[in-house]
């Protein structure tokens, strides 16, 4: 139907369109000058040095470079949140190591730092704490957990690009951070994502990881003195973001902030019309901290007159679209079977099964987040 509410649709203007025509046009599609512009507009915007991101093609990439130049690999084990996107656990297992999750803790569904301590064993190598939902972990906690134990904090920040921890951009706590792009986040290049590193040496192997090992990406090799040659440092990965991709990603990050004020209006909107339905609302953060404003997850409670899954069912054959976000991991098959008996997150099992996010995002109406209430009422009062 032509008035479907597509959840998580991209906001996306005439700015963009124009800049991937012209990337069209000059006939450079892949790596090349308009990423370059992309990483130096993003870690301005951050507060992060020029020259410390790199440009990738996904989220998913950013956490595996993340691993692997912190060194994880085969014997370590790396603690993360069992409330996540497989990408994030995916990614430790495909470094050789072994992920060790966490349950997380209310209000907010963040890895409980608690539970971090009981983790650490001699293996434990790094930790990986996601932001959920924009709403920042418990930080302070965390990296006196990772000083005092040495252990490497990589920040999954797929949900938070504008949050801040108190007075610190999410991102800029860790050692390493990763961001992403995807059609349904703050901001999009379609696919894509963005990794940090406060280590230059570092950075770099990440770079030449990204594209096959190689020593300079295709736009590196041309230069005023003529052609450069290559060489292959280290088997790598095919992870480099396309100029097509940056072309999305300069227009999408300069109208950042309009589009949390958008979403923040979202949010409050909904706070505000649904607080009498049989569901439970996200909470507001207790730090004094900025929520990113990616998700607006909530709980169906016990008793209400249709479960989770029957819920999603009748919106969508009222013309809305909505989302899981997410299932614990110890609720996928997989992971259910490798550390069965291991692994306890009874609150992350519970929030998977009754969770649902509702339409979120900076392109929403007014009278399509309506649409959405009325719907929820007609079903649920």
């Amino acid at each position: 139907m032509s008035d479907y509410i597509v959840f998580g649709k991209p906001d996306i203007q005439e700015a963009e369109i124009a800049e991937v025509i012209d990337s069209l046009r000059s006939c450079w599609l892949g790596t090349g000058p308009k990423v370059q512009r992309f990483e130096s507009d993003f870690a301005k915007y951050k507060g992060m040095p020029e020259g410390s991101v790199a440009a990738l093609n996904s989220c998913t990439a950013a956490l595996h470079l993340s691993l692997l130049a912190a060194g994880v690999g085969f014997g370590d084990e790396v603690i993360t949140t069992g409330l996540t996107f497989c990408a994030t656990v995916n990614s430790i297992v495909n470094t050789g190591a072994t992920p060790v999750l966490v349950d997380v803790s209310l209000p907010h569904y963040n890895i409980d730092p608690t539970l971090i301590r009981e983790s650490i064993s001699d293996s434990t190598k790094a930790i990986v704490v996601v932001h959920y939902a924009g709403v920042a972990c418990e930080m302070t906690e965390i990296k006196r957990l990772c000083d005092e134990f040495d252990l490497v904090l990589i920040e999954d920040c797929a949900h938070a690009i504008e949050g801040y921890y108190k007075d610190t951009p999410l991102g800029l706590v860790g050692d390493y951070s990763c961001f992403s792009f995807y059609a349904t986040k703050n901001i999009t290049t379609g696919e894509g994502g963005m990794i940090y590193s406060r280590n230059p040496d570092s950075l770099e192997r990440i770079k030449t990881l990204s594209l096959h090992g190689m020593s300079a990406d295709a736009w590196g090799r041309f230069s005023d003195d003529g052609y450069n040659h290559y060489y292959v440092a280290e088997p790598g990965f095919k992870y480099n973001m396309m100029d097509l991709q940056a072309a999305v990603g300069i227009h999408q990050l300069a109208r950042i902030e309009h589009a949390w004020k958008k979403r923040k209006e979202c949010y409050e909107f909904y706070q505000s019309e649904l607080t009498d339905l049989p569901i439970e609302l996200p909470r507001h953060h207790e730090h004094d901290s900025r929520i990113s404003y990616h998700l607006f997850p909530v709980l169906i409670e016990d008793g209400a007159r249709i479960g989770r899954d029957q819920l999603m069912l009748q919106l969508h054959e009222r013309g809305i679209g909505t989302g899981v976000h997410y299932q614990s991991i110890m609720s996928q098959p997989y992971y259910r079977s490798r550390f069965r008996g291991i692994y306890n997150t009874p609150i992350a099992d519970d929030f998977g099964e009754r969770t649902i996010s509702l339409p979120f995002s900076a392109s929403l109406s007014e009278s399509e987040r309506m649409r959405v209430v009325l719907s929820l009422r007609e079903l649920l009062d």
